[in-house]
């Protein structure tokens, strides 16, 4: 049987990639799920180990491209991307994702509140799927993954 390799991408202030794993892992399903690193400070910080100290614009760069190697790796390698886009944060990195997956002809499923489906209407045109919660989500990932 195929393990699935499901990235999770977008928000990272609330729960839903944990309900996801949880929902996977109580019907068995064949999946291994990666994301990028979801500790703000964390990941604002990826590139300070390069010179020179920097703060603003060239920090953000360094830890942008050093986040990418990661991102792009994971991305690639994915079977399923699920993008969250939560409504307190605009998520432009999980909109790239999105946009990424879109031009490697990876399919994606998008997972966000009918209150920004307008702001989405791109992303959401080019998804496979658009969820409204981690439920669907893991409806969708049981018939995707059946034999």
């Amino acid at each position: 049987m195929h393990n699935w390799s499901i990235y999770l991408s977008g928000e990272i202030h609330t729960d839903w990639r944990e309900q996801i794993e949880q929902g996977a892992k109580a019907h068995g399903l064949p999946v291994n799920f990666t994301s990028a690193i979801t500790d703000h400070d964390a990941s604002d910080a990826a590139g300070d180990m390069l010179q020179p100290d920097s703060e603003g614009y060239w920090r953000d760069h360094k830890s942008s491209c050093v986040n990418g190697i990661r991102t792009r790796t994971l991305v690639e390698k994915c079977d399923i991307a699920i993008i969250r886009f939560g409504d307190q944060y605009k998520q432009w990195n999980a909109a790239f994702d999105a946009g990424y997956c879109a031009a490697l002809g990876k399919p994606y499923v998008t997972l966000h509140d009918e209150n920004i489906i307008h702001p989405l209407k791109e992303v959401d045109a080019s998804a496979m799927a658009w969820a409204q919660t981690p439920d669907q989500v893991v409806e969708i990932l049981k018939y995707v993954t059946s034999s």
